[in-house]
């Protein structure tokens, strides 16, 4: 009926349907949890439905329990109904997804998106906010610890003033690529600024020490697979890793649970001539594979049906042990 009746007004001379028109349309069949109305409507309304469209949807999916297809949702969005998939639609379900409690599906879906839109000063708020409406403040400091080691706000506008530095007519040092490349390396824009060192003929500056401390950043963040990254483009630099380098690798490996490639780093250091020695680490808590506990079954109460057969089957037993079985014949051979 709601359908027909969207129809039916936009079929109307002088009525022009809008975004906020469209948003209480969703908004409405998303309480009534019709999510497949709910899709035909953001179909009909592609190219006028915006932000207040998007919020809606976000809104009553995570209301009604479903936090995985409001993840999946920033995938296919474009596509379905045509919102841009940016860093602003990526805030807006986020924040929804926190605002509710969801915040372990919220991290998880930021950081599978790191590498595309790095979690700005929002995004770590956002994140914050929504493990201390699920309880978990364990959760919460190591987030805090990890923004802290990260720096966000203070290294956005150290990059800011870094590429505006060329529109005034000034061309970078090679001193100041240096600590302008560890900071970049807290945004996810490292690899970026190698390049732009290279371009600007202080390649020689990237050094055995730079790339340790470039990586000692990455891994401080937890960003272990862009660290894995810049160590390949290290050695195709030219740039032969130390002891140094690999031990902090193999350390945050192994800590990750990665035990396979902390290995394979151990045997390509062996190669090298380095000298290497087994060593213990620990793998960290966080990124341990939990064991799943067995979920002890509760005791069923009978219902009165099962228990009447219950009984009536031991009375028959109970029967037919009182009758004598027969004794078996020879039979005789005719």
């Amino acid at each position: 009926m709601a359908l027909d009746f969207l129809k039916w007004v936009k079929s109307r001379p002088g009525f022009q349907a809008s975004d906020e028109v469209y948003s209480y349309f969703v908004d409405y069949f998303g309480r009534r949890k019709d999510f497949k109305a709910t899709h035909e409507v953001l179909v009909d309304g592609r190219g006028v439905t915006e932000v207040k469209s998007l919020e809606a949807l976000v809104d009553r999916l995570v209301r009604a329990g479903r936090p995985t297809q409001a993840v999946a949702l920033f995938e296919s969005m474009e596509k379905d109904y045509g919102f841009p998939r940016n860093v602003d639609a990526l805030k807006l379900i986020v924040s929804g997804l926190c605002e509710r409690g969801y915040a372990s599906y919220a991290e998880k879906m930021v950081k599978s998106l790191a590498n595309e839109f790095f979690p700005d000063e929002f995004i770590c708020d956002a994140l914050i906010k929504g493990w201390c409406v699920d309880g978990k403040l364990e959760e919460v400091k190591r987030l805090v610890d990890e923004m802290y080691r990260g720096g966000f706000e203070e290294t956005e506008d150290a990059m800011k003033l870094f590429s505006r530095i060329r529109e005034w007519g000034c061309y970078p040092m090679k001193y100041i690529f240096g600590p302008s490349l560890y900071q970049a390396a807290r945004l996810g824009e490292g690899d970026e600024m190698i390049d732009m060192m290279k371009s600007a003929g202080y390649g020689d500056a990237l050094d055995k020490k730079a790339y340790y401390d470039f990586l000692k950043i990455l891994c401080g963040i937890e960003r272990i697979d862009h660290a894995m990254s810049v160590f390949t483009k290290m050695k195709e630099d030219g740039c032969e890793p130390g002891m140094k380098t690999y031990d902090l690798l193999m350390g945050k490996l192994c800590a990750h649970g990665r035990l396979d490639k902390a290995n394979a780093l151990y045997k390509e250091a062996e190669s090298n001539g380095l000298p290497v020695e087994p060593k213990a680490y620990k793998v960290d808590p966080r990124f341990a594979k939990k064991r799943p506990t067995a979920v002890k079954k509760e005791k069923k109460r009978e219902t009165l049906p099962e228990k009447m057969a219950r009984k009536r089957r031991s009375l028959r037993k109970l029967r037919l042990s009182f009758v004598k079985k027969p004794k078996r014949m020879m039979r005789r051979a005719f």
